[in-house]
């Protein structure tokens, strides 16, 4: 059973995704590092990618299809997969249920619930390194990345128009396949609102009962 992870910007959900991967031997699917892999990739759907990247356009749900159909083809039958990302909107969702059909790959959501207000206060608080990019929430109190030691800053786009406009885009576009997947029995949902390790215990309480 593969999970598919959802939750507003500022959830926690990357941080999340990273610790169901390493607890559930899965790998992990994120759209926007897959797409930066294949552009350096000589490949043809590596240069396809670059192409568009390279054009200014954003990458067609066709493409993005083609690109989880690639990773999939690298990952063993058996062995489990965590989707990042994908899909964001009702036309994301009927491709992507189509194309795990085909791949007999069974799949349940899993949604790391905040309320909007939070997310909008996390975005606006939350730092990031400069080197290696972990993100790191108003919460750490380091003055530096624990990671690599790298110099924390605050994210250009993370200020209040940016950010109203990517949770804007969330609710619109995302809630409903959220929604879609909760009519079907397809959505586990997780209260988001407590500190990352209180989080991390419901995760996997909810995962044992699929995975133990």
């Amino acid at each position: 059973m593969d999970i598919v992870l959802f939750g507003i910007q500022g959830s926690g959900k990357g941080t999340q995704g990273k610790r169901i991967a390493e607890k559930y031997d899965m790998s992990i699917f994120e759209t926007g590092a897959e797409l930066r892999k294949l552009s350096k990739e000589h490949s043809p759907l590596g240069l396809k990618v670059k192409a568009i990247i390279n054009a200014g356009y954003l990458v067609p749900v066709e493409v993005v299809m083609e690109i989880i159909e690639n990773f999939l083809k690298n990952v063993k039958s058996d062995e489990l997969v965590l989707f990042d990302g994908i899909p964001r909107s009702d036309e994301q969702m009927e491709q992507f249920n189509s194309l795990m059909a085909r791949s007999g790959r069974a799949f349940k959501g899993l949604l790391i619930n905040i309320p909007k207000e939070m997310a909008m206060d996390r975005l606006l608080s939350r730092q990031i390194c400069e080197g290696c990019k972990e993100v790191f929430p108003a919460s750490y109190d380091g003055e530096v990345c624990e990671k690599c030691g790298g110099k924390l800053v605050k994210r250009a786009d993370d200020n209040e128009d940016s950010i109203l406009t990517r949770l804007s885009a969330f609710v619109n576009e995302t809630m409903p396949v959220i929604k879609k997947y909760k009519t079907n029995n397809q959505m586990i949902d997780i209260d988001g609102t407590g500190s990352i390790d209180n989080v991390t215990e419901l995760v996997f309480a909810e995962l044992n009962k699929i995975f133990a």
